[in-house]
């Protein structure tokens, strides 16, 4: 029903952002590296999805349409909604979905928050035939905030997956020789870096 939304950003959070198109403001739930790519003020194009449910209507963003895709794909399979369908398009990239399920890496794909290992095997078993038109959205994320502003904002990501606030912190402390090394790393590079050293423990 509604495919796409550009127009002026008026607020970005953590894991959402409100769009005004032609005077109407849109509220779209989105990955955290959608949402740090995002500027107030800044006119921006979303991909998006809308999931209607008895009780509500909801908005999903993406900065490509390949991401929209592998959310969509990941409702496919049983028992993954919208919620769990965003938290696997915020961890794994739709080539990297598409690779972990090929390779049936289940290590992988438990590390997306809300996954254990059953729901990867069922993944695995449901998505094997459907991930092949999968591939990785092209382009670089925007770079991270200035300072440590970027800790707050990889911590609100990742407490938006489902990680508590004493796990954000670790994981901001894991990564943050990376910014150190890199001031312009990316928020996505950055956000996954963190992810990815919550999913060792």
């Amino acid at each position: 029903m509604i495919a796409q939304l550009t127009g002026t950003v008026l607020t970005a959070g953590a894991t959402s952002a409100v769009v005004d198109v032609g005077g109407v403001g849109f509220l779209v739930a989105t990955t955290p590296q959608t949402a740090a790519g995002l500027r107030p003020g800044e006119v921006a194009t979303l991909h998006t999805a809308l999931v209607v449910r008895e009780d509500s209507m909801t908005l999903f963003g993406f900065a490509e349409p390949a991401e929209r895709e592998a959310f969509e794909l990941a409702q496919t399979a049983s028992g993954v909604g919208p919620k769990l369908a965003l938290a696997i398009v915020s961890v794994l990239t739709p080539g990297e979905l598409k690779r972990a399920v090929l390779a049936e890496d289940l290590n992988r794909l438990c590390s997306v928050p809300g996954i254990g290992r059953k729901g990867a095997q069922k993944l695995v078993i449901e998505l094997k035939d459907r991930v092949l038109v999968l591939e990785d959205a092209p382009g670089g994320p925007a770079p991270v905030a200035a300072q440590d502003a970027w800790r707050a904002q990889v911590a609100e990501g990742l407490q938006g997956l489902g990680w508590s606030a004493r796990d954000a912190d670790s994981a901001c402390d894991a990564v943050a020789h990376l910014v150190d090394a890199d001031p312009d790393i990316s928020m996505a590079l950055l956000l996954r870096a963190a992810l990815n050293s919550l999913a060792r423990r």
